[in-house]
């Protein structure tokens, strides 16, 4: 092919002239360099991420400027002087609420009303009182129709606590118990009865009123001498 173009240049040159320019043109229209596979609708949104991501960094850094701030000033009483005694005004602080409390046990709540269960080896006697400790019902296994001996047994200390918690709902004092501690004395048979009837379906209403559980059963130390041990035969 070159030596074709050349023989015809040296042979017509007026005709090559004009077919040269053409041919130039139309080689440098293919070019060699490989085009880019870049899309440039991907180079800006790159763009956008780089942007966003500079600004989110710098909104952080900003927050935990201000936080330090923040704190710094509540550490501080005034700009750039700090506080020595933190936790000696703490330490005050906590022992302010302690002596309020202490003189004030039921500043945030209703104080409890008492329930005595007072249970010996001869009978089983229950006591409702107010939180100030006037009685409000107090029963014996006596009053459910047991004499003498027959008081100290389990069955009529169970009865008795079912009479109970009825005629605590019957007279409506459910209305006015918003706490209910419960205050066990003795060992006898009642102790064990009284707690069967609380936890069983009988007490269910009133289970949840209950919040403490105390036991007062005297214990002596020294004191009189014990009665002599009794033996039969």
């Amino acid at each position: 092919m070159n030596t074709f173009a050349s023989s015809l240049s040296k042979a017509l040159p007026s005709i090559s002239r004009q077919c040269r320019t053409p041919a130039i043109q139309s080689m440098r229209s293919f070019s060699s360099t490989r085009a880019s596979a870049v899309d440039p609708k991907g180079k800006g949104r790159e763009m956008e991420r780089r942007i966003l991501k500079a600004q989110t960094a710098s909104e952080s850094i900003a927050n935990e400027n201000s936080a330090l701030s923040a704190i710094s000033r509540m550490m501080q009483d005034e700009p750039g002087r700090a506080t020595p005694n933190v936790s000696r005004d703490y330490s005050r602080m906590a022992e302010s609420l302690e002596a309020e409390m202490i003189k004030q046990p039921y500043a945030d709540r209703l104080p409890p009303h008492h329930l005595h269960v007072y249970a010996h080896k001869h009978n089983t006697i229950l006591t409702l009182t107010r939180p100030n400790g006037n009685p409000l019902l107090s029963l014996g296994c006596g009053n459910m129709g047991f004499r003498k001996s027959g008081r100290g047994g389990y069955d009529p200390a169970y009865q008795l606590a079912v009479h109970v918690f009825a005629q605590i709902q019957e007279r409506g004092l459910m209305m006015d118990i918003s706490r209910l501690e419960i205050i066990l004395r003795g060992f006898g048979q009642g102790r064990e009865a009284f707690t069967k009837v609380l936890l069983g379906g009988e007490g269910k209403n009133i289970r949840g009123l209950v919040s403490r559980v105390a036991d007062a059963t005297r214990i002596k130390f020294g004191g009189t001498r014990s009665r002599k041990v009794r033996r039969l035969g």
